[in-house]
C-alpha cells in the first residue's frame, strides 16, 4: 500500500508500486484534469504539484510519491478562483484545453516562488507543449495572473462551473446559446 496526500486529502493506494501517478489520480481516484498526453513526460499534459515541485505524473511512480503532498488542477481551485485560472479565463488563453490543465500546474508553482516573473522567466518554466499553439496568450496571462496575485489587478470572475446555460448567459453574455432557429 502507497500513502500520500493528494489535493489535502490522505489517500492509501492498493496498486502496484510502479504504478504511474498519473493513473493513480486519474483511475482510481477519479481526478481526470491530469491528462495523459505523451507518456514519456515530454508534453507536460500530466503535470502536477509535488511537494512545490512540477512534476510529469506519467514518469513517477506512487512509490516514489509515498509520503508527499500533491496537488492536482482540481486541487488548485474547484471553483475557478485561483488567479492563474480566472486570468486564462478572461484572456481566452484556452482553445482545446487539453494542455492548460499542466500548464496551469506550472505556473502555480512559478509564480508561488517567483510572484513577479518576466517573460523569460515564465519561458524559462513552462516548458509544456501546446498544439493550438497559445503561447502569447498565455505568457500574457500568467503575468495578469501574477499581478493579481500580488493585488495589483482585479479579474472579473466568468461563469461558476454548473451553472445553468441560462445564468451563465447573465453573468457572460457571449456565452448566450444559439436558438436552434438561428443554425
Amino acid at each position: 500500500m502507497t500513502r500520500f496526500t493528494v489535493n489535502n486529502q490522505a489517500v492509501e493506494y492498493r496498486l502496484d508500486p510502479a504504478t504511474p501517478l498519473l493513473w493513480a489520480l486519474r483511475d482510481a481516484s477519479n481526478l481526470t484534469g491530469t491528462k495523459y498526453g505523451c507518456g514519456s513526460g515530454h508534453c507536460g499534459a500530466c503535470t502536477v504539484d509535488v511537494d512545490g515541485r512540477a512534476v510529469r505524473s506519467c514518469r513517477m511512480t506512487i512509490a516514489e510519491a509515498e509520503g508527499t503532498y500533491v496537488t492536482t488542477i482540481e486541487g488548485l481551485s474547484r471553483e475557478r478562483s485561483h488567479p492563474l485560472q480566472l486570468a486564462f479565463l478572461a484572456d481566452n488563453v484556452v482553445q482545446c484545453g487539453f494542455c492548460v490543465p499542466g500548464i496551469v500546474m506550472a505556473a502555480s508553482i512559478l509564480l508561488r516562488r517567483n510572484p513577479d516573473p518576466d517573460e523569460a522567466a515564465i519561458r524559462g518554466a513552462i516548458t509544456n507543449l501546446c498544439r493550438c499553439g497559445i503561447y502569447p496568450r498565455l505568457i500574457e496571462a500568467i503575468g495578469r495572473a501574477a499581478r493579481a496575485a500580488r493585488g495589483e489587478e482585479v479579474i472579473s470572475a466568468g461563469a461558476r462551473p454548473g451553472i445553468d446555460p441560462a445564468d451563465a448567459a447573465r453573468v457572460v453574455p457571449a456565452l448566450v446559446p444559439p436558438k436552434l432557429s438561428d443554425r
